[in-house]
């Protein structure tokens, strides 16, 4: 299983290419190396990039958490698919990144990509330099999500 680590700062060009983050691809373990799919974030103004495996993985949740003859559920399920496309790394290492998905997040000329364990989120580079915590918040953060629960040594 793949796993990213590491904060990158990577130029887009207008066409909305950009050159894939060497270290991001050493780190790619998956079957597939140089296919990816992108979308829109559920909760923040970026977007999320997964290996093909960790794709079938979330539509693995989804199905089994969701009934698309439920009306709510397919509401859901519309919203989470918007804007979703598969990429695949050119013979440069580059990547193209639909400019509606550019949009979306506000990207300029900078993006950020960010490792995220199992995925990899695109930023524009200013918005994510503003999402920042300070020191404090982010104690209190790891102490509310992991201090209540006891961590094993498995």
């Amino acid at each position: 299983m793949t796993s990213f680590i590491g904060d990158y700062t990577c130029k887009v060009d207008d066409k909305g290419r950009l050159l894939f983050p060497s270290a991001l691809k050493k780190q790619n373990k998956s079957a597939s190396q140089d296919r990816y799919v992108v979308k829109k974030d559920i909760f923040d103004k970026c977007l999320v990039l997964y290996t093909m495996e960790e794709w079938e993985r979330q539509n693995e949740l989804i199905r089994k958490n969701t009934n698309p003859y439920n009306r709510e559920h397919s509401r859901f399920l519309r919203e989470f698919y918007r804007g979703t496309a598969e990429l695949a790394l050119d013979s440069n290492g580059r990547i193209l990144i639909p400019k509606r998905l550019l949009e979306a997040i506000n990207a300029s000329k900078e993006l950020a990509l960010t490792g995220q364990d199992n995925r990899i989120e695109i930023w524009a580079k200013e918005v994510y330099d503003t999402h920042e915590i300070n020191e404090d918040a982010f104690a209190e953060l790891a102490e509310k999500i992991l201090g209540s629960s006891p961590l094993s040594n498995e």
